[in-house]
């Protein structure tokens, strides 16, 4: 019974802990759904042990990373289990519900750096140009492609976007970031006639009965486009011009940030246009400047070999 109890605990514990996140937090739903594979994963490794949940150690969370480790789980998915372990006993410690977190000294493996692929510039040229203009979908796809490079703005932001966001006459978006943090992107020329060509020409022939009226974009069914609808676009556009290369809605992220900082932006600039917290996440971007840089020497110097 006493086990039983333990386990009803822990239980109610964790549902209010990622209501808490969806709520007071105002997580995105994926990253909720991805504490909730976390913790449902930890409270079986610990039913295994014998273990309540609610009491338990460093140890137990250490074995649990590396079993996790064991299995195949990528670097980043161990570093997610970590946080997420810390962040919930921190709420439990909150709760009253025990008096130490047992995962604040816990450390998960260094993640390999990878620096992100970028699309050259030349490319990025092409692909805009790609989508039909005498199709609605096409025109569609157009404004997308060049709110995605022109304003790096994350997928799931491009898919919330309402009418309302889009400021002709200031030339930028409003968007809602991590968080629900709102900031104002700006938006080339070159963006801004795609995206009133679409709404003028195009979007109105998009949407079908029963449509939501705020939204910007829509898929084919009419309905706000998601973000899978957004990155099966932007694949089958990147197929014809990088061969085998894996371009996803962020690539024009990447992209967008590392060709500001070649062209002498500066990295706090680049930092707010991105919607990042800390400007340590910005800065891989000046690696992957550096990176291209040291490329270029070596191909073109004669003295680089």
């Amino acid at each position: 019974m006493a086990a039983t109890a333990g386990v009803s605990r822990s239980g109610d514990a964790v549902e209010d802990f990622l209501r808490h996140l969806g709520g007071e937090r105002n997580l995105s739903r994926n990253t909720v759904a991805a504490y909730r594979r976390d913790l449902a994963q930890f409270i079986e490794f610990c039913a295994r042990l014998h273990v309540d949940p609610l009491r338990a150690d460093a140890k137990a969370i250490r074995r649990f990373l590396a079993q996790r480790m064991t299995l195949g789980d990528a670097r980043t998915s161990i570093a997610r289990k970590a946080s997420c372990l810390r962040t919930y006993y921190r709420f439990v410690v909150r709760r009253k519900l025990r008096p130490d977190n047992p995962a604040a000294l816990v450390t998960a493996p260094k993640r390999a750096r990878t620096l992100p692929q970028i699309i050259k510039k030349n490319q990025v040229e092409t692909l805009l140009e790609l989508p039909p203009d005498d199709d609605p979908f096409g025109t569609r796809d157009r404004a997308i492609l060049e709110i995605l490079y022109g304003a790096g703005v994350r997928v799931g932001e491009l898919a919330a976007l309402d009418l309302e966001d889009v400021d002709f006459a200031a030339r930028r978006l409003r968007v809602f970031g991590k968080g629900r943090k709102e900031r104002l992107v700006p938006l080339g020329e070159d963006g801004m006639d795609a995206v009133r060509r679409y709404i003028t020409h195009a979007r109105g022939r998009t949407m079908r009965e029963g449509s939501p009226p705020a939204a910007l974009f829509y898929n084919r069914k009419g309905r706000r486009i998601g973000q899978r609808d957004v990155r099966a676009m932007v694949e089958k556009y990147a197929k014809e011009v990088i061969p085998g290369g894996k371009v996803s809605p962020h690539t024009f992220r990447h992209t967008f940030a590392t060709h500001l900082l070649e062209g002498d932006a500066d990295l706090r600039s680049v930092q707010e246009l991105l919607g990042h917290v800390d400007v340590k996440t910005t800065q891989i971007y000046t690696h992957v400047s550096r990176e291209r840089l040291r490329k270029v020497y070596d191909q073109a110097h004669p003295r680089a070999h």
